[in-house]
């Protein structure tokens, strides 16, 4: 075989490495899609996201099948810092009360805030607000036992959770706003038990908007 002649390349790259890097065509796993949500929740609760901001990028990243779509959930985001001689441990996770009861007045759970399996929310001429969308559920299904007697009981959760609600309103309302199409059947579930007297019981994904 005769040797390359001047300004030949004196080696050969194979098909592989002639291709460019397809990193925006490798699909994501499900605990990919869980580090950027755990990712987004914290940026949401330092405050970089707003209620629509965070919400959105919560349901991309649950639909994301490409690491490029979840980098661009992140790009505008702060890198997590590790250190090699010190693990960084993560922000501890407040543990949430079984009762929420507002009498004659408000109350409110949002935050990074540990849900417990079972809890109860009361509400006696008030109002009480749950806030999940940051919060970490402590079992698969979370159960929410609410009476509102004149009063209001608001449960916020992030999008990929299932919702069902079972209870006795009377003279009153009993809503849920979250839709349950596309989740997968392991999706987590938070059902919502009680009653509602002259009051109302409502959950959503996100806070209404406010009139301008």
């Amino acid at each position: 075989m005769p040797p390359p002649s001047e300004g030949e390349p004196t080696s050969q790259e194979s098909p592989l490495e002639r291709q460019p890097p397809l990193t925006s065509t490798i699909r994501v796993s499900a605990q990919e899609r869980d580090e950027t949500v755990q990712q987004l929740q914290t940026a949401f609760v330092e405050g970089r996201l707003n209620d629509e901001e965070f919400d959105a990028r919560v349901r991309a990243a649950l639909a994301a099948r490409t690491r490029v779509e979840l980098e661009r959930l992140l790009a505008d985001l702060p890198v997590p810092h590790t250190h090699q001689a010190q693990p960084v441990w993560p922000a501890p996770v407040r543990r949430g009360a079984s009762l929420v009861m507002a009498v004659l007045g408000g109350a409110e759970r949002r935050g990074r805030w540990r849900v417990p399996e079972q809890c109860t929310a009361v509400a006696v001429m008030g109002g009480c607000s749950l806030d999940l969308r940051a919060a970490q559920l402590s079992a698969p299904v979370t159960t929410i036992n609410v009476v509102a007697i004149m009063g209001g009981v608001e449960v916020i959760v992030p999008p990929g959770v299932r919702v069902e609600m079972h209870g006795l309103p009377l003279m009153g309302g009993w809503s849920n706003h979250v839709p349950d199409a596309e989740l997968p059947p392991d999706a987590p579930e938070v059902h919502v038990r009680g009653f509602a007297l002259m009051g109302g019981v409502e959950v959503r994904t996100r806070k209404p908007k406010r009139q301008a």
